[in-house]
């Protein structure tokens, strides 16, 4: 008798495929209206978004006691923006849900189109809850608010080399809007018209928690989706609790259904050579799981691993979904409370430093990381050292992780709030109005008012465009002036729930505040000059009527080697300190105050 032994990593295979074989053939016929053209295919394809509009339509004449078809939005090329309110609590409206007290779980798919596992992930999970088939009882406790494709437009650019290092489906969509925009890099700026719309979802429902679905770039290895959550590093304290108690189930549950769970992004330091290892972060706001925190809720991220095939992707994604049902369902309740008391602890940040961003500090720890045995050899065709992955011979990877994260730039927060002059005040109101950010017009000038004002020592354009912007990075302080604002300016106190995301708009050193993404750029460009010719004669009736000039004039001729050689820096020292210099170059326009205008 021969016995056969079947190697781990064909063991491995074998249970995988027999996951997959079990997702693709439900246990009975499920209503072919309410499954998607994924599911009937094994999970080999995705479904064009027609196909969400009919299921949306679908789910809600199946379900009348519990699911609302809605639309909340219109893209650039005209397509609905589709959303599934699901809930067996009554509280089918937004209002309802905040008089009753129900924690709102908004869960996305599709903001980068061709990673398209949350939309057929989150039809079938959705199904199978209203059916009690999984997380029984969930939707008892909680409001889910299933957005299936974010990029509706991008959704439609539909291909199968949309994706080249992703493993299915066979056609996907496109990763950015009809308007080339990364709608996860818009969340502070809401550039894009889906931006806005998916805000003013936002601020309609106040999700507890806000689930973006997304799928890796990257390496090949064992490891199949990571979660990110915040707040965990970042954010309200007690917050930050209810931050990890999520992650910690949700990963947990993960790993009981047989996955390998990261709490990081997997990306290494060097993009091709896996032993630079990994250092983590708290993402900016530009970023979904970087914004919600910064409104006193949860975000989270969840990657599924490009390399690992399609109906493995949707399967981990679907346990996903489930789990955070099951999660909001039990301590939902509670978690909405902390936010809530979370609210009212940021109306007191007056005075107080606020980080603007975060770092990982020195601090290295050496991880077991679950990859393939791999050789790295110059390429002849880039002529650069490359990878190449044995997927057949797993191993552990001995690898450094910088994941202690500390305070960045930290910033005291204004005592009383920001002023917007009336020359900015429409388009800066309308982006406040997006975020849900509470402002008032000043009905009287104020005349000679203490205030402090932000002047830049140093400017730095960014040399290339990043989503349709010249980004601008600013040094520079805020120091007590005087000064005049008129009737019609904007008064932003930081007394309220949002003061943290005040911040992260306004503070002109925020990593993705309007001034660094751009929005500001005039008043850091220089307009006017003083010819040479003029300056020749204004610096020499200048050196002769003060005598601290002329000093300080020739002591900086005397120390600055690089100065005394540079013709137009000399004639700018005077240009600088005469009555015909522009005051308010490389002033931001914005200003602070410690008291209440009236």
């Amino acid at each position: 008798m021969v016995r056969h032994m079947i190697r781990k990593p064909a063991l491995t295979a074998l249970l995988a495929l027999s996951s997959t074989l079990i997702l693709a053939t439900p246990l009975h016929a499920a209503d072919p209206s309410l499954t998607t053209l994924s599911e009937r295919s094994g999970f080999l394809k995705t479904g064009r978004y027609d196909e969400v509009i009919a299921l949306c339509d679908a789910f809600a004449r199946r379900y009348p006691d519990a699911v609302r078809c809605i639309e909340f939005g219109t893209t650039p090329e005209g397509r609905p923006m589709k959303a599934l309110v699901a809930t067996r609590t009554g509280a089918m409206t937004p209002e309802a849900a905040r008089d009753k007290g129900i924690p709102v779980l908004l869960v996305q798919g599709g903001i980068h189109a061709g990673e398209i596992d949350g939309k057929d992930a989150g039809f079938q999970a959705l199904r199978q809850v209203l059916d009690g088939e999984a997380a029984p009882g969930a939707l008892d406790r909680q409001v889910l608010l299933f957005v299936p494709v974010f990029n509706v437009d991008g959704h439609e650019r539909f291909g199968a080399w949309n994706r080249p290092n992703q493993r299915g489906p066979e056609q996907m969509g496109w990763r950015t809007t009809a308007q080339n925009y990364n709608l996860n890099r818009d969340y502070v700026k809401a550039d894009a018209p889906e931006m806005q719309a998916m805000l003013a979802l936002i601020n309609a429902w106040d999700p507890l928690a806000y689930v973006d679905l997304h799928v890796t770039d990257g390496a090949k290895f064992e490891h199949d989706v990571s979660i990110q959550v915040e707040p965990v590093h970042a954010g309200d304290t007690a917050m930050r609790e209810a931050g990890r108690a999520l992650r910690d189930g949700v990963v947990a549950d993960l790993a009981h259904e047989g996955s390998l769970p990261l709490v990081f992004y997997p990306s290494f330091v060097e993009g091709d050579n896996p032993q630079s290892g990994f250092v983590d972060s708290v993402p900016p706001p530009r970023f979904s799981h970087g914004y919600m925190q910064l409104r006193n809720r949860i975000a989270m991220l969840v990657e599924t691993h490009s390399w690992k095939d399609y109906p493995t992707r949707v399967r981990i994604t679907r346990n996903t979904i489930v789990s955070l049902l099951e999660h909001v369902g039990r301590a939902g309740s509670q978690w909405l409370e902390t936010a809530h008391a979370a609210d009212v602890r940021a109306t007191k940040l007056a005075g107080k430093p606020v980080p603007l961003d975060y770092v990982a500090s020195d601090k290295v720890r050496t991880i077991d990381f679950r990859g393939y045995e791999y050789t790295r050899t110059p390429s002849n065709i880039s002529g650069v050292l490359m990878t190449r992955y044995d997927e057949t011979k797993p191993q552990i990877w001995k690898l450094p992780l910088r994941d202690e994260i500390v305070p960045g730039r930290s910033i005291v927060a204004p005592k009383a709030g920001y002023l917007v002059p009336v020359a900015y005040a429409q388009w800066v109101g309308e982006k406040l109005r997006q975020h849900g950010i509470e402002f008032r017009t000043l009905a009287k000038p104020l005349r000679k008012a203490k205030l402090e004002a932000f002047r830049a020592d140093k400017t730095a354009f960014a040399a290339d465009s990043v989503e349709g912007h010249q980004r601008l990075t600013l040094e520079g302080g805020w120091k007590p002036e005087a000064r005049d604002v008129e009737a019609g300016a904007l008064f932003v106190p930081i007394s309220q729930p949002k003061a943290r995301l005040v911040m992260a708009v306004l503070e002109p050193q925020a990593p993705d505040a309007l001034a660094a993404w751009g929005e500001f750029n005039n008043n850091f460009e220089r307009k006017e000059y003083m010819e040479a010719y003029v300056a020749e004669d204004v610096a020499r009736t200048m050196l002769a009527k003060d005598r601290k000039l002329k000093a300080a004039f020739e002591q900086k001729l005397k120390d600055d080697p690089a100065f005394a050689k540079d013709p137009a820096a000399r004639l700018d020292f005077f240009a600088r300190r005469h009555s015909s210099w522009d005051e308010r170059f490389n002033l931001y326009p914005v200003l602070r105050t410690a008291i209440l205008p009236k």
